[in-house]
């Protein structure tokens, strides 16, 4: 599978790449450019600017996004750009900003947060589900690899300071956590991070790996079936769109990275599809 410039913004700190299913249009994220960007297959490239941290999302419907900030989760209007408060996220905590989220099968919201500064355990995994956003996970350094079974049975997260890919039971009635996590992957003590992560099809786990440059796809046994190269050694997270769902989108980041495809997005034809992100419900 070959990797192929999606577009050649280089963002410092790419993050949260979303296919809008009604729109057909990627949208995702400069973390450390305070940005959101989205472009279709084929068209130009859009761009809105924020006055603080912007870092994931989800779609609610054809016209807006639920975003997740440094502050809080805000109902985005795509068309005149304007925000609107739904709930705080750590607004009272200047250490702290948002990181990577997903929308659940259930149409909830997961979103983890960290430190400014990568400040150890300060940040946090919550979800948001019918009105509430409730902690999930405390202790939390550099919270990534949100993403969820095929079947409602799992979700996963890491802490990327820690290396180890956890492996959370969820009820199947309503998405809530069911158990006690295990591990998955370990990739601690190895020279790569594991970032963003989402699942394919097949439940597949696809990671990006900061430092790898590349997506490393596992099965439910944790064996490894795929990998994507990249010309960018800091990946940051996959998300699949675009015709029968059949490409992975992939951000990285321009941050410490000397190779030529550094803090691009890119675009790879898959043999295994992926599945449509589920609408928020708010």
């Amino acid at each position: 599978m070959t990797a192929r410039v999606f577009s050649d913004t280089r963002c410092q700190l790419g993050e949260g790449p979303l296919w809008h299913p009604l729109r057909e249009e990627l949208f995702w994220f400069d973390i450390l450019g305070q940005c959101l960007m989205a472009r279709p297959m084929q068209g130009e490239e859009r761009r809105w600017q924020f006055d603080e941290y912007v870092s994931a999302a989800g779609w609610v419907d054809h016209q807006s996004l639920l975003l997740a900030s440094e502050t809080g989760l805000y109902r985005f209007d795509i068309a005149s750009g304007q925000r609107s408060l739904i709930v705080p996220l750590e607004a009272d905590n200047p250490v702290t900003r948002s990181n990577d989220g997903r929308a659940d099968p259930w149409r909830g919201f997961w979103i983890g947060t960290m430190g400014k500064n990568a400040e150890p355990e300060a940040g946090a995994i919550y979800r948001f589900y019918e009105g509430e956003l409730r902690k999930l996970v405390s202790g939390m350094t550099i919270t990534n690899a949100i993403c969820f079974a095929p079947d409602k049975t799992q979700a996963y997260y890491v802490d990327t300071a820690k290396g180890q890919v956890m492996r959370q039971p969820l009820n199947r009635e309503n998405g809530w956590p069911d158990g006690a996590p295990s591990v998955y992957l370990d990739f601690s003590g190895q020279d790569v991070g594991a970032d963003g992560a989402v699942t394919d099809r097949d439940g597949c786990f696809c990671v990006a790996l900061w430092g790898g440059a590349r997506v490393e796809c596992y099965d439910g046994q944790g064996i490894l079936r795929n990998r994507v190269e990249l010309p960018a050694s800091q990946a940051t997270c996959p998300a699949f769109g675009g015709e029968g769902m059949k490409t992975m989108f992939v951000t990285s980041a321009a941050k410490d990275d000397e190779m030529q495809g550094a803090g691009m997005t890119f675009a790879v034809e898959t043999t295994v599809a992926g599945n449509p992100e589920p609408r928020v419900r708010l």
